[in-house]
């Protein structure tokens, strides 16, 4: 049986996907979870029956609906689809696909177009946690073209301003779930840290790696990934998480000095078994977190390469990663490095289409783990 559900597919800073209304899918997590492996062709490498991309960075669903919290106008749900298998994870958030969550909202009339600007208050329920998108609208129109500039992504946008509100325990209640800012796992020095998403950061010199690898570089490297795998799960124990193995949190970053003067550190971000060609938002947000908490991998070598003096603590950081930079502002709470009010920066994105996405019914394969994180969320 052919399915059908109405869909705007949309790039959102260096991620793209479809774009879904939550009255739009089935209220059972099971059924909705399968339909999202269905249409996005999960459980072949290529997706080649669905409209996934076969790479973890568009193999992303956003769900999103209006909102009945008194502080959003709408809710965002992110899935991260398994491509290759039949998994749904609904545990982490993607801030690169929520760039685009403002103008779907604009452009499926759940939020009114304001002349100029309009500030769409989004409640992202995959962390229970509030970001403003402010999405240009000059004639209450949605601008997309624009000269705005994002490492990743070809040509220029409209810039939409992203503000994440009280980034800090979006997963485990606490910056530094274990209570250290700095442990040791599988006899290598880590930073366990929860701000936007949970993160281990590594010092990339402990793999005798420079950190200027490629992702390809890295992603071939079977020894690396598989000591990256190792020390992530029991990260995620020692965090809080659980079982990590079939879920994609924490992320490993691996960190070294920045070689640009203005930059602040340079990263590689994993997804988590595949190197990110640029760095995720989330994953952004916790490294500009973590610069200025004393006593982490971050901070110990933002110190040491002379971005930051001992004690201080930034409200701007620029992050080099391998298509180009990211910068983030950070505002402080009474300039404790330990509460983070507010991380902002600018991404943009892009309508690539609208219309009617058809897909299978039942696809025969396992369903119980996908089932499972649906009921998790």
């Amino acid at each position: 049986m052919i399915n059908s559900i109405p869909c705007i597919i949309m790039r959102g800073g260096t991620s793209k996907g479809p774009f879904l209304r939550m009255n739009d899918l089935p209220e059972s997590p099971e059924a909705r979870t399968e339909t999202l492996l269905n249409l996005m062709g999960a459980g072949h490498a290529l997706q080649i029956d669905g409209i996934g991309g076969s790479d973890p960075l568009t193999s992303k669903v956003a769900i999103v609906e209006r909102s009945q919290h008194p502080e959003a106008d709408v809710d965002y749900l992110f899935a991260q689809v398994d491509g290759p298998g039949r998994r749904v994870d609904f545990n982490p958030n993607c801030g690169n696909m929520l760039s685009a969550v403002g103008p779907y909202a604009i452009e499926t009339g759940l939020v009114e177009a304001l002349d100029g600007m309009t500030v769409v208050r989004v409640r992202n329920l995959n962390t229970q946690r509030l970001i403003e998108c402010h999405v240009p609208t000059p004639a209450r129109q949605i601008l997309y073209e624009g000269d705005t500039r994002i490492s990743g992504v070809p040509g220029t946008a409209a810039g939409i301003q992203l503000s994440f509100l009280d980034v800090v325990g979006t997963k485990t209640g606490a910056l530094l779930p274990t209570g250290q800012a700095q442990e040791v796992i599988d006899g290598v020095e880590v930073t366990c840290l929860d701000a936007a998403t949970p993160t281990v950061l590594i010092d990339a010199r402990a793999f005798d790696l420079t950190g200027n690898e490629t992702p390809a570089e890295l992603d071939a490297n079977a020894l690396l990934l598989a000591r990256l795998e190792a020390i992530r799960r029991e990260a995620g124990q020692r965090m809080g998480l659980g079982d990590v193995s079939q879920g994609v949190l924490p992320k490993p970053i691996l960190l070294s000095a920045a070689s640009e003067a203005d930059a602040t550190l340079r990263a590689r971000y994993f997804v988590p078994h595949r190197c990110h060609k640029a760095l995720a938002v989330t994953g952004a947000i916790a490294l500009a977190t973590a610069v200025s908490v004393p006593g982490t991998i971050a901070n110990r070598i933002a110190v040491t390469s002379g971005r930051l003096i001992d004690g201080d603590s930034l409200d701007h950081a620029r992050l080099e990663h391998p298509s180009g930079y990211i910068d983030l502002d950070i505002e402080h709470r009474g300039q404790n490095p330990h509460d983070v009010a507010r991380v902002s920066l600018v991404r943009t994105a892009r309508k690539i289409m609208a219309g009617t996405l058809y897909y299978p019914g039942t696809v025969t394969g396992n369903l119980s783990a996908s089932a499972t994180e649906a009921k998790a969320c």
